[in-house]
């Protein structure tokens, strides 16, 4: 493996826009294996696409120890069929997940706006009659 072939701590904060102290973690809950030299931590290429799934399964909701999992079965023998499946399964459910949270959003901000319309034309109401009386 050439130097080429890895990245220090810094390269990889730089690269993924991630925290020393976020490798660290990912590090010390076993989904990054960087090679130690010392004190110093060398990210492979292997590192890199793990921490790429990780980051986009965080984006997608996933939990640390779903992703865990998906990045675990990626080295059963079966061309990635139960990985695939597993990660479509969760995909799925997190989807549905989402898209109920975003209806939720979506009554709250109705509900908000139709609030703040009511409270814009009772504060002019008010105005109003302070200014007649």
């Amino acid at each position: 493996m050439t130097k080429d072939d890895t990245m220090t701590i810094r390269e990889m904060c730089d690269s993924f826009d991630v925290t020393p102290r976020t490798l660290r973690f990912y590090e010390a809950k076993e989904l990054l294996f960087p090679i130690r030299e010392g004190n110093k931590r060398l990210f492979t290429k292997r590192d890199r696409a793990r921490l790429k799934l990780i980051l986009r399964g965080k984006r997608f909701g996933f939990t640390l120890e779903e992703i865990r999992e998906l990045l675990d079965l990626y080295h059963m023998d079966d061309s990635q069929v139960t990985q695939l499946s597993k990660t479509y399964d969760l995909a799925l459910r997190h989807l549905a997940e989402m898209e109920a949270q975003r209806a939720e959003l979506d009554e709250a901000i109705g509900e908000l706006k139709n609030q703040i319309d009511w409270g814009a034309k009772e504060l002019a109401r008010r105005k109003r009659n302070e200014t007649a009386a």
